[in-house]
């Protein structure tokens, strides 16, 4: 979908879809006729955009094959689909059966990692609608935190540097301007957005800059109205912005409240948790705004019944809870849980709410599914898709209500 934002800008809306499995071209053209078209029509949307995940070695197929790339592009015209923006950061089987750690890599000290972004930006530029301005792809936070020491940042900054030398190339050769976005995610080398600014200090500002995962930011209490400035003031453009949700808990210390989030504790993914430290209320920001010291635990599982539960009440003071779990748009969980849907609406308004837009690529990143406890899960490929649709519509409304306007 394409919205129009007050300032002129068009504001391109999409949905993820490694949501999806599939390995293979072909496969990725079957997505098409059982899932995004439908959603399409579903919206009555003139144009549906994907924010399309492409696997390692479908990336280099369509990288190494311009006509197989047109063929793609073919069949995204012939169905009145769009793509500004990939997901770059899965490398390869992301809806496997066990996915967890798996997912950081190859990491960026990789040659792996650079290659793989190098083809999607090949792909991309091919892609890209005649009228769009630019496209986007997002990247993972150069990797896990550990383990991280100094010759790793080094790496890890030299695989940049090619990656913006590239990119400056192929706006030359190509005349398509392509911008990488890293990630910040709970658990990562680059966690926050005070992280981002440290760890990519003195790299390319043109080419490369931040893909905003709602969720992400929210499960880390930052808060946008303070986290996108920081990130303008080093020069960093939000390329992207994931719309995504996550699960808050208000009362861990609540043994039922306890035992309806273990329902989301599975197998598939890792699903970080956080909660405000020992010395700070809920949302307790210093000076800068910026979040207090937080507890942390990479998986729901160890932060219920590790080794090391985390404590839903240290000092004798009861503070809640966030957990990495995308949580469909428009389908709060029953309580005693809920999403973290007001933080993603303040997010929006600051992001495009205001007289300029910051970002014109939004992407719902809803991967979950899958594995979103049984009674809210898609039993087939029409209620996935009716589902999907579902979300695009509470994202479309809620620009609307932010003073978006759709197409003429």
């Amino acid at each position: 979908m394409r919205l129009r934002h007050s300032d002129g800008q068009t504001v391109h809306v999409a949905y993820c879809t490694n949501v999806h499995p599939g390995e293979d071209v072909d496969t990725i053209i079957g997505q098409l006729d059982r899932f995004a078209l439908p959603v399409r029509r579903h919206l009555g949307a003139d144009v549906l955009g994907l924010g399309l995940w492409l696997s390692a070695p479908v990336a280099r197929t369509l990288a190494e094959d311009p006509t197989a790339t047109e063929r793609l592009r073919g069949e995204l015209d012939s169905r009145a689909l769009e793509v500004v923006t990939l997901n770059g950061f899965p490398y390869r089987g992301f809806q496997d059966e066990v996915v967890k750690h798996r997912v950081y890599h190859p990491d960026w000290t990789e040659r792996a990692r650079l290659d793989y972004t190098v083809d999607l930006t090949e792909v991309l530029a091919r892609l890209l609608p005649d009228d769009a301005a630019r496209g986007s792809i997002s990247t993972l936070p150069l990797g896990w935190r550990h383990p991280w020491f100094g010759d790793r940042q080094a790496l890890a900054a030299e695989q940049f540097d090619r990656l913006a030398d590239h990119l400056h190339a192929l706006r030359a050769r190509t005349g398509r301007e392509i911008r990488v976005g890293v990630e910040p995610e709970p658990g990562c080398v680059i966690e926050t957005t005070s992280d981002l600014v440290e760890r990519m200090d003195g790299w390319d500002t043109d080419v490369l800059g931040v893909c905003l995962d709602l969720c992400h930011l929210a499960v880390g209490f930052e808060d946008a109205a303070v986290a996108v400035p920081r990130l303008a003031a080093a020069g960093r453009r939000v390329v992207k912005a994931q719309v995504s949700a996550g699960l808050h808990l208000e009362h861990p210390a609540d043994a039922d409240a306890r035992l309806a989030l273990a329902a989301f504790d599975e197998d598939r993914f890792l699903h970080q948790v956080r909660a405000p430290g020992d010395t700070a209320g809920r949302g307790e920001r210093g000076e800068r705004g910026e979040p207090g010291p937080l507890r942390a635990r990479d998986d729901l599982g160890d932060a219920l019944g590790g080794i090391r539960p985390l404590d839903p009440a240290p000092g004798g003071v009861e503070r809640p809870w966030r957990v990495h779990f995308h949580v469909p748009l428009g389908h709060a969980p029953e309580p005693p849980l809920a999403s973290t849907t007001d933080d993603l609406r303040a997010s929006l308004g600051v992001l495009v709410g205001g007289e300029t837009a910051l970002t014109d690529h939004l992407e719902v990143e809803t991967y979950t599914w899958s594995v979103v406890p049984e009674a809210h899960r898609p039993t087939d490929d029409a209620a996935l898709a009716r589902s999907i649709a579902g979300e695009l519509a509470w994202l479309r409304d809620t620009l609307i209500d932010l003073g978006l306007k759709e197409p003429a």
